[in-house]
């Protein structure tokens, strides 16, 4: 029974991300969180900041989270 491995010829496991997807995914879980902080941090209902900066923020971090995932490197020609 064959065993089939999912390790490079130099011993290491692959990843599934490049580094560039955990830096993306890094910077939108921040923009994520500081819009929210933003929403506490403001706490006004009627202010500008609650009421479209950190929406944008939040929404803006979501979309950099699946961009990160979705990114791939090319692949070397």
């Amino acid at each position: 029974m064959a065993r089939s491995s999912r390790r490079s010829s130099k011993g290491r496991s692959r990843t599934v991300f490049a580094r560039r997807n955990y830096v993306l995914l890094l910077i939108g879980i921040a923009l994520v969180a500081v819009g929210f902080a933003l929403m506490r941090i403001d706490g006004q209902f009627e202010s500008v900041v609650s009421l479209y900066i950190a929406p944008l923020l939040i929404l803006g971090g979501y979309l950099e989270v699946i961009y990160a995932i979705l990114w791939q490197p090319s692949s070397p020609s």
